[in-house]
């Protein structure tokens, strides 16, 4: 079992010790879980780790970054292996390749499994071609299957030479797994707040240093940097998003056919969505600005409406809250602001009655965020997906929990595609102010991005940037602190 003093992850004389016990308390909450639900005695957890792979048909390796639920009950930062708990005596096994002599020139010191013992806090370590052997005895093998309701992909489940002889259920595993990832522990909470710490300084740092004529991946690379050399993010949570002027109105920015190429304007308004990764644990901030750190009347219009609706959100956020309602509020708050400003006309509720929310806020309020930047447990088990406009975009919706962590992030933008459909749908169009609304075209969009913990009777906010104009203003001409 666990020693006493735990081994710790650590990137970096400055990077967060992370004990490897969170791992082991992770192992626990599982069992008591599948206990609950009358597994068979001797049954067996049974997880399989990410590949090494290389990339397309070369030999040149990927960075390698653990399968997320083989990290979570395990901690291994190696490819190409198994781990197994015995769900009864919590008893956890690593299985770890068997690597010729050879490995050695090539790869360096090649550790017995007594190294992995100690690394990993596990009680017994094998090599994998020991799997069936050292399992024989065991039943049933509880494998990992089951879809992720983000991405609509399956997660893999453990396959081994000899599998066919066992008693394998697929079917329990998955949604208890997914269940305890959901509501994280005080020491995953550590990281988060780490890793929010480290990316909330870098997102200061760009606004610290942009100016007109950079170029947008020059950001991005500041970003990086920052996140890993400060604070030993070896990853990003996902690929940054680095947008100016009208590029800030597509949501996500970045992709390979637009990768962060634009020479940055004077009197453009940045939307930069970046957020690191630590131990596997991540991030997911946006902060929105003008370059030249002055925010012109109709760039206030929008990000004081935005921020208006992050806030009401935050105000009211707490255990026993419906997420999509928290979605409905920020919705009809940046409406109401919408109005204010003159693009919209007319009575809110009717507004609400033909979607016009969803013209200008198209993507979910927020996400779940852990080990994946889209955590899993969005929509488990009983939990239907509301289907009408933007609010069918919500990656859960659920009722919030105390300790499940989520993204709030509110946005108003002005994608022509959308307008136009709008203005030709003569139930929205009525509530909008066409002339106005034509100002505004070309301004590309903001959204504003933070990371919260739910508390016992709120919530926690992790991300710490400067939020309001005043913020914005007094950081970007040298009066906010850079790290």
């Amino acid at each position: 079992m666990a020693s006493e003093v735990s081994s710790c992850f650590q990137l970096g004389p400055d990077g967060l010790c992370v004990p490897v016990n969170l791992h082991a308390t992770n192992r626990a909450r599982l069992c008591e879980r599948l206990k609950s639900k009358s597994v068979e005695n001797g049954a067996i957890v049974l997880l399989q780790s990410g590949e090494e792979k290389c990339r397309y048909d070369t030999d040149t390796e990927v960075v390698f970054r653990q399968e997320s639920f083989f990290h979570w009950a395990f901690g291994v930062l190696e490819g190409d292996s198994f781990g197994a708990i015995d769900v009864y005596s919590g008893k956890s096994m690593l299985f770890m390749p068997r690597f010729p002599k050879e490995y050695a020139t090539w790869k360096g010191t090649i550790h017995p499994p007594e190294h992995f013992k100690k690394k990993y806090e596990v009680d017994e370590v094998f090599y994998t071609d020991e799997i069936a052997d050292v399992l024989k005895k065991k039943n049933p093998l509880l494998t990992l299957y089951g879809k992720n309701t983000d991405s609509g992909e399956y997660c893999r489940e453990a396959a081994f030479d000899g599998i066919g002889s066992f008693k394998v259920d697929n079917k329990i595993l998955f949604p208890e797994i997914v269940e305890c990832r959901v509501i994280k522990t005080k020491q995953e909470l550590e990281v988060l707040r780490y890793v929010n710490r480290i990316s909330s300084e870098a997102h200061k740092k760009i606004m610290k240093k942009i100016k007109p004529n950079m170029v947008e991946f020059q950001l991005e690379s500041m970003f990086l940097n920052h996140c890993y050399s400060r604070g030993g993010c070896r990853h990003s949570s996902y690929t940054c998003i680095g947008a100016s002027g009208p590029n800030s109105a597509t949501l996500h920015y970045g992709h390979a056919g637009a990768p962060n190429n634009r020479t940055l304007r004077d009197g453009d308004m940045c939307l930069f969505d970046m957020g690191g990764e630590y131990y596997c644990y991540g991030s997911d901030i946006t902060c929105s600005f003008p370059v030249n750190g002055k925010f012109t009347e109709k760039q206030k219009n929008i990000y004081e409406a935005v921020l208006r609706a992050s806030r009401a959100v935050m105000a009211k956020v707490k255990p026993g809250v419906s997420w999509p309602d928290m979605h409905r509020l920020a919705n009809r708050v940046q409406l109401e602001a919408l109005k204010e400003c003159g693009i919209l006309k007319g009575n809110i509720d009717d507004m609400e009655k033909v979607h016009l929310g969803a013209v200008f806020f198209p993507h979910g309020l927020g996400h779940f965020m852990g080990l994946d930047v889209h955590d899993v447990g969005g929509y488990p088990e009983g939990v239907e997906r509301i289907d009408e406009p933007g609010i069918r975009s919500l990656r859960t919706g659920r009722i919030l929990e105390e300790n499940m962590v989520l993204t709030i992030e509110p946005g108003i933008y002005f994608i022509d595609y959308v307008l136009d459909e709008a203005l030709n749908n003569p139930e929205q169009a009525a509530f909008i102010n066409e002339d106005v609304l034509q100002e505004y075209r070309g301004s590309g969009g903001v959204r504003i991005e933070d990371d919260i913990i739910v508390t016992a009777d709120g919530m926690e906010l992790m991300t710490r940037v400067p939020r309001t104009v005043q913020e914005i203003e007094e950081h970007m001409s040298g009066g906010g602190v850079c790290s």
